[in-house]
């Protein structure tokens, strides 16, 4: 359980707020339970890297507000639409015999030790986060998924993971998928159509006609091109006939 120090607030207008954030804190609330709602305000470095980490809303804080320990959970937290810095958290008090709802991360481990992994297959994540009912003093940060001895084809479901006492999925009635094993994908290039190789073969026995044509082979190809029933007529040179010697 993470322990942070908060500190009361009085605060009143949102100018006092806006006070409060520029010299580093982010002012917090707290609710739930028979108490009423306590204001206070916390060191903003300190907690931002917590809100960073994946399972920051299932992990439950103990606060120590002037020399009084509160237990609570983060329920929600705003953001800054243009800096996304963090402005204000709702946090929880964690209650006796109450219980809530909340999505908790799984984590995969033991990827080295997967056999279907190590062939080449694919670890398919259906749900990166699985949503539980937890009574309060028995909320689980996490939920672990061992990828030891999987093989490809293998299908995790919600009933191989071991949860807490009184843990349920808010699913009911079904033994949902969490991942698969997979198998790899292999991209096959298509084959070039035959067609396409035939005309690329055309053009170059073509362009090698070209190349090499001489006066015989192309009244040959003009031959070879008529029609039955086309008719060329031939003319024939002029000879000149030379004047008669007298």
């Amino acid at each position: 359980m993470t322990s942070l120090s908060a500190t009361i607030r009085e605060t009143k207008t949102r100018g006092e707020i806006n006070s409060l954030r520029a010299k580093g804190f982010i002012p917090c609330i707290i609710y739930g339970g028979t108490e009423k709602n306590q204001k206070i305000y916390i060191n903003k470095k300190i907690i931002k890297n917590l809100i960073n980490s994946e399972n920051f809303l299932s992990n439950k804080m103990s606060l120590e507000i002037n020399g009084k320990e509160e237990k609570v959970l983060p329920r929600e937290i705003s953001f800054d639409p243009v800096t996304d810095e963090p402005l204000h958290i709702d946090f929880l008090r964690i209650v006796k015999g109450m219980s809530i709802i909340l999505e908790i991360p799984v984590k995969f481990i033991n990827n080295d030790k997967s056999p279907g992994l190590k062939k080449g297959g694919v670890l398919n994540i259906v749900r990166r986060k699985v949503e539980l009912r937890c009574p309060t003093e028995n909320i689980p940060t996490e939920l672990i998924v061992d990828l030891e001895n999987t093989e490809i084809g293998t299908s995790i479901k919600i009933s191989s993971i071991e949860l807490p006492t009184n843990v349920v999925p808010t699913i009911q009635g079904r033994d949902f998928v969490v991942a698969t094993v997979a198998a790899p994908t292999v991209v096959v290039e298509p084959e070039k159509p035959a067609e396409e190789a035939g005309t690329e073969g055309e053009e170059a026995i073509g362009e090698g006609e070209d190349e090499t044509k001489t006066d015989e082979g192309d009244a040959k190809l003009d031959e070879k091109d008529k029609k039955p029933g086309d008719t060329k007529a031939e003319t024939k040179p002029e000879t000149k006939k030379e004047p008669t010697k007298k």
